[in-house]
């Protein structure tokens, strides 16, 4: 049991919570279960997309309220009222009416015309089409099976969609079949997470070895999904084959989130989650109407005048007496001195803001920026906190190759050509699959060929990355098509095609920069697909294949991923593995590995270490066994996989550790200064992982303290409150870098306290932080009367820019989601 205080005094739930009626109360979320060509009887949200915040039958009355919750405009409004009162007019009714009328058309005008926009964007993403698998009316005992389009906003959960290259997904879904011939999908999520890389997505083995779509209705399954979750990063459920007993895992790679884009090839996909209940709609927050601070000083001084004009009012009153109908006279006095307070001040404050928004947009120093609100514009001068995206905001997302470390040499681009010498060497020499040495501690000075060579060929097989063709170019794709897995020799001739137009896909930039870099090396990425992965070395123009047996994605969890492959030719079985060093280092037996790591990071480097385990059959037929078994269990499947990877990853070998740098965009160092020295706080919110961010941060030099720390994982109070006390008294010299999870954990904890303990802190970066996070981070800042902005460049980002007092971006790519949240 928790025995560590409560710094915070949890929130009771009201009286009216356990009264309210059933059609108030929030529906509750729980696991489903979905038959493969069989709708759901139970009743789940329409997958309706609505970003208005007006109806017809709310419009009129929540933009009054808007209007005249302020002070300034209530008090206008009880003046030109009290004019319909014949024994206290002092004047014609249009002088009171007139301006009042002119000033709330405006604002009606304004708010129509920007909820009429956001309509019919609405209109148009529920109204796209989508091809729909179903099976038509029974004809003599046998129900054919067709294809029918149907608008987004009446697909249901449990119905096969077909979508096609460009198409966004219109719902969560799980991916069931593609015409792929690699057998996997690329799919953009520049909507979702804000990453602009292509991310792989892998359908279900016991449905994508169906012969067609059609045959997706004649088998009997099930799947079992959890329940709708805010985290786009992980997904739990199984498949199972009942006329077949067969039975798949499903995560992560199975699925395709709504707002997402196929961007290669055709996916065929089945309906989980629907309308509110998608990941997408469940990380953005409700849009609220944002309000300048000026706009709040000018109501606060509208009550001052007021209550100075009741009081001259009043003494005037004493000073005439108080008989007849005196109340009347202090009515009257009011009005009179109503001029105190000119309407015509609201009308000069949105000529004003709206001047001042169009000469940014003039300013020939500032040129392309576009100011997306007319009504904030004088809180640029007020920002005190910047809380900015990483990806695509403040770095360019273009990662380079830049430094090889192997223990006993370090390569840079200045000398990598020695790098190609030596495998060039090695590969016309030998023969490349032959037994290989590890690096061992004290070895020579000078690196050997073979050495080279097992580190490059491990950077070329271990990663998630595929060569993606020109589908104009022909004879590649025959020549793909007729090599097979087979080894081609020299003699081969023509039957190599050339590569210009290939381009590399992956949802890492890291992965590809390593993989361009073994291709200037000599040793390209060929050909891959879900089973296998060919290298074309150019020295021999040879090509070698791979069989893939197992693939282990990159997880936040493990820091790593991994791929077991195995030798066409000489069937030796390989485990190969790249990640961050503090995974890493504990696995392997190094000296040399930290110091080194330390040195590329302090250079701005992102780290990978690199390393490998050959498997004879018996040992990798007993791991497949077990890490099968523990991917089918829904319960405990993390606990059970996690210990089948730690008994895979005794005995590794260090192999490389490489640098890579991440540029940073233009002009984004320059500026950072520069709101550094206007005493503008910038913290950094991101969903990569940490040693990304904290590489990342120091090369923007984001702290003013001493030293990064890295707060360790919470995972309790108790956690916590460790963390609080351990960093409350070095507060204001130490940048923090801590973990969404851990920032979740503290917040639940002690929210107040862990608030103020960041402010205190002079640099702040949060890695892995969810779009709903984002935005508690700027609602929490806010609520302690701080002006907030939010930079961003994507979908995850648009929670964020709503709950800031105005939300701004550095770059240009923005998708239009993002666009229409911003305020510059």
């Amino acid at each position: 049991m928790e025995t560590t205080p409560l710094l915070t005094r949890p929130k009771k739930k009201s009286i009216w919570s356990r009264f309210q009626f059933p059609w108030f109360r929030k529906r509750e979320l729980c696991s489903r279960v979905i038959y493969l060509g069989q709708l759901p009887e139970e009743e789940f949200p329409a997958n309706y997309v609505c970003n208005q915040k007006y109806n017809i039958i709310t419009f009129l009355p929540l933009v009054l309220f808007e209007q005249f919750r302020f002070f300034l405009n209530l008090y206008f409004l009880v003046m030109a009222l009290s004019q319909f009162i014949p024994s206290i007019r002092i004047g014609y009714l249009y002088t009171y009416w007139g301006p009042l009328c002119f000033v709330l058309a405006v604002t009606l005008f304004r708010e129509a015309v920007d909820d009429y926009r956001r309509y019919r964007r609405d209109k148009e993403v529920n109204r796209q089409r989508y091809e729909r698998i179903a099976l038509d009316s029974d004809i003599n005992g046998y129900r054919p099976f067709i294809t029918e389009h149907v608008p987004a906003s009446e697909l249901r959960v449990g119905d096969i969609v077909m979508l096609h290259k460009g198409q966004r997904v219109p719902a969560d879904m799980i991916l069931l079949r593609t015409n792929e011939t690699m057998g996997t999908v690329f799919i953009r999520t520049d909507q979702l997470d804000g990453e602009i890389d292509w991310k792989v997505r892998i359908p279900l083995p016991s449905t994508q070895k169906l012969p067609t779509d059609a045959h997706l209705l004649d088998i009997n399954a099930q799947l079992f999904v959890e329940k709708p979750e805010k985290d786009i990063h992980s997904f739990i459920g199984t498949c199972t084959r009942l006329d077949e007993e067969e039975s798949d895992s499903l995560d992560i790679e199975n699925t395709l989130w709504s707002g997402c884009v196929v961007a290669s090839g055709q996916a065929t996909g089945l309906v989980i989650y629907t309308g509110s209940e998608t990941r997408s709609v469940m990380n953005n927050a409700a849009p609220r109407s944002k309000v300048g601070r000026l706009d709040l000083q000018v109501n606060d001084f509208t009550k001052v005048l007021f209550l100075a004009t009741l009081f001259t009012s009043m003494l005037l009153i004493v000073l005439k007496g108080f008989d007849g109908p005196w109340y009347g006279f202090l009515f009257r006095f009011v009005l009179l001195f109503s001029y105190i307070i000119p309407i015509s001040l609201r009308v000069n404050l949105d000529m004003g803001k709206a001047f001042y928004s169009w000469t940014i947009q003039r300013d020939k120093k500032i040129e392309g920026t576009v100011m997306r609100s007319t009504t904030i514009p004088e809180e640029l001068g007020r920002i005190q906190y910047l809380l900015a995206d990483k990806t695509g905001t403040l770095t360019k997302n273009e990662m380079v190759f830049q430094k090889l470390h192997l223990g006993n040499a370090l390569f840079d681009k200045d000398n990598f050509f020695e790098v190609e010498g030596f495998l060039t060497q090695h590969i016309t020499n030998d023969a490349p699959s032959l037994p290989t040495s590890p690096i061992t501690e004290g070895a020579a000075l000078a690196p050997t060929p073979r050495q080279i060579w097992e580190a490059v060929l491990a950077l070329a097989l271990c990663h998630n990355v595929t060569p993606v063709y020109d589908i104009d170019d022909q004879r590649a794709d025959e020549a793909q098509s007729d090599m097979g897995s087979s080894i081609m020799s020299e003699s081969c001739g023509g039957a190599v095609p050339q590569q210009q137009l290939c381009d590399y896909q992956a949802a890492s930039p890291d992965e590809v920069a390593l993989v361009k870099w073994t291709d200037m090396m000599g040793v390209s990425l060929y050909r891959r697909d879900l089973h296998n992965i060919s290298l074309k070395l150019r020295a021999a123009n040879e090509i070698i294949s791979y069989n893939i047996l197992q693939l282990f994605p990159f997880t936040s969890e493990s820091k790593m991923m991994g791929i077991i492959v195995q030798d066409e030719n000489t069937q030796k079985i390989t485990y190969y593995v790249k990640g961050a060093d503090v995974a890493l280092a504990k696995l392997l037996n190094s000296s040399w590995l930290s110091a080194e790591c330390t040195k590329l990071a302090a250079e701005g480097l992102r780290t990978l270490v690199v390393a490998k385990k050959t498997l004879t059959k018996n040992e990798y037929l007993e791991f497949e066994s077990e890490y099968k078994e523990a991917r089918l269990s829904v319960t405990s499947r993390t606990e059970r996989t996690a210990a089948c990877m730690a008994r895979l990853q005794r005995g590794l070998t260090l192999l490389a550790l490489t640098g890579v740098e991440d540029r940073l965009a233009e002009r984004v160092p320059a500026t950072l200064a520069d709101l550094r020295a206007a005493g503008i706080k910038i913290w950094m919110l991101t969903g990569d992982k940490l040693e990304t961010a904290l590489c990342i941060a120091r090369s923007l030099q984001l702290g003013g303290g001493a030293r990064w720390l890295a707060a360790p994982e919470c995972s309790s109070r108790r956690d916590a409150y460790a963390l609080l006390t351990s960093l409350a008294p070095d507060a204001d010299t130490t940048d923090l870098i801590l973990e969404g999870e851990t920032l979740e954990v503290c917040l639940r904890s002690y929210e107040a306290e862990f608030v103020e303990l960041l402010c205190a802190c002079s640099g702040v970066v949060v890695a892995r932080c969810s779009p709903t996070q984002k935005a508690r981070v700027a609602r929490l800042l806010r609520a302690r009367r701080l002006v907030v902005a939010a930079a961003g460049d994507g979908g995850n980002d648009v929670a964020m820019i709503q709950e800031a007092d105005m939300g701004d971006c550095f770059t240009h790519l923005l998708p239009t989601m993002t666009r229409d949240s911003l305020t510059l």
